[in-house]
Formats: structure tokens, sequence, C-alpha cells
């Protein structure tokens, strides 16, 4: 039922928490997610917000889902879009692109409010260098069932398959549940794992513990299931044979790759963000998401 449990890593970064469960010692991946960050429930200071200054990216597609609030996107191909509740993002890094992550003017002058989780997908090896390519996806289908309300971010579940380009077979769900609320979970794909995000589930009978990382076992459906309400995100898919490296915000079947990336980043061969250039995050000398298989 139940193969493995990791303890997110709690940064505390001031007026919120971001609790990152992958990469860590105990997990690399579950199938494509390279990368699993939960932040917030969180109100900001009026006049305060989050600004995540322009940063690169490499061989990987990042996916932001928020339960509340809203986050202003801006990348190196132009675009633009406030991320907010039932939209989901997916920024496809490819060979190389440049995004920054600030709160909405408006959200600041009421003081904004961050709760949502941002996850990495490792690029299959033959489509790691593919164009950069960005879209926000808000007509997503939607299960009812049971004192559930689930809706599809990405791939197939409950035969209803949501529209958000994959690169590689991938799941990704947000489940809540009503008091008596109940759900089974799909048995196809290679691998899976769910987090509460809020509230109190169980899986088959065994609680879930809050922002805990809990590996499935394959080949098992299973029955997710709240007592009083909760919230959970499923998230799994393909597995890899090929293992991925990351240092910071770079991740690629080939170290050398990121090795020519650090490079281009310190040397300002990375194109710039229309409307957010005038600063940017410089190179780490020791960044806090490292992993090599």
């Amino acid at each position: 039922m139940i193969e493995q449990i990791v303890t997110p890593v709690a940064h505390d970064l001031g007026q919120f928490e971001v609790r990152r469960a992958i990469p860590s010692k105990a997990r690399s991946m579950v199938g494509p997610f390279v990368f699993v960050d939960q932040f917030g429930p969180a109100q900001l200071d009026i006049g305060s917000g989050m600004d995540v200054r322009p940063h690169p990216h490499i061989n990987l597609a990042t996916v932001t889902w928020l339960f509340d609030g809203a986050i202003d996107h801006r990348d190196s191909l132009g675009s633009y879009a406030t991320i907010r509740p039932g939209q989901v993002n997916l920024m496809t890094a490819g060979r190389g692109i440049v995004h920054s992550e600030r709160s909405p003017a408006a959200e600041r002058a009421e003081g904004p409010r961050l709760y949502g989780m941002q996850t990495w997908l490792a690029l299959p090896e033959a489509s790691e260098e593919i164009d950069p390519a960005f879209e926000a996806v808000r007509d997503l289908p939607v299960l009812e069932a049971d004192g559930a309300h689930a809706t599809v971010i990405m791939g197939e579940l409950w035969g209803k398959r949501a529209q958000t380009t994959t690169y590689a077979a991938t799941i990704n769900a947000d489940i809540v549940l009503k008091a008596g609320g109940r759900i089974p979970i799909d048995a196809e794909a290679d691998e899976r794992a769910v987090m509460l995000v809020g509230g109190e589930a169980s899986i088959d009978g065994t609680s879930l513990g809050l922002y805990e990382l809990t590996i499935l076992k394959p080949g098992e459906q299973l029955l997710l299931t709240s007592g009083s309400g909760g919230r959970v995100m499923l998230m799994g898919g393909e597995a890899f044979t090929d293992r991925r490296h990351v240092w910071w915000n770079f991740v690629s079947s080939n170290r050398d790759r990121i090795q020519q990336a650090k490079e281009d980043w310190r040397e300002g061969r990375f194109p710039q963000v229309p409307g957010d250039d005038e600063e940017f995050i410089p190179l780490p000398e020791v960044p806090k998401t490292v992993s090599y298989p």
C-alpha cells in the first residue's frame, strides 16, 4: 500500500514557508516529477509580496498550481500570465528559458495570499533540448463523486484527460474531499505519490501526515478517504530508467550540460525577461537543490 514516506525540508522565507519533498536523500523522483515544493498557506503583509527575480531553467518543465492567491509569471519568450486557482501554468524550459514570479500589484495592496504547489518535470532524454514554451490551461476536467471534487491537472485519471501538454506519461490531480468523501486512486501509473496539503485524509485506512510525500506501491488500486474533510495532491507517472542530475534550477540527464548552463548564466548568455530585466538571481556558490544519481 505505502512504499515510502518522505518528510519535506521546510525553508522559512520570512512571511511564508516552502516545503521541499524532492529531490532529497530519501527520494529523487516520482515518475517524471523531479522536484516537489509546497508553499503556504500564508497571508503576507500589506504592501509586501513574493518576488522571485529572473532565473534560468534547462531540460525540464515547471508546473505551478495555486490553491489561493495569485502570481504574475513573466518569461524570456515574452509570456505574461497571472496564475490563479483553477489554472495550471506549464513552462517548458527545454534548451533554456528565464522567468520571474511576483505577487501582482493588486494583491500587494491587500496583503498577498500564497498557498500552492510548484513541481518540476524531467523531460525525456530525447526532448530535453526542445524549444522552450509556455501555456496556461484553465479548462481542466473535474470529477465529482462520493464527496470528492478532483481536478485533473495533467494526464488521464478517472477516465478524464487534461489538455495540458505532457512529454512523458504523467498524472497530476488536486483532490478536495468533503467530510466522509472518498475517491479511488488509479493503479495504472508506474509510480504514484500523494501529499496532504490541508485537513485530514487516509489512504486505505492509513492516515496521511500533513505535507508528507507518501509514495504508493505500484499496481494497487487504493481508496483515498477523509472523515472531516481534506485536500490531497496526487502526482506520478512513467518511471524514468535514466536518472537526472539536479543543480540549482538546472535539470539534465547530462552532468556536462549542467556545467554549460552554469557558465552560460554566469556569463549572461541566457535571454532576458521582457518587462523584468533590471535584476536577476546570481548563480549560487552552494545551491539548496542538488541531486546526482
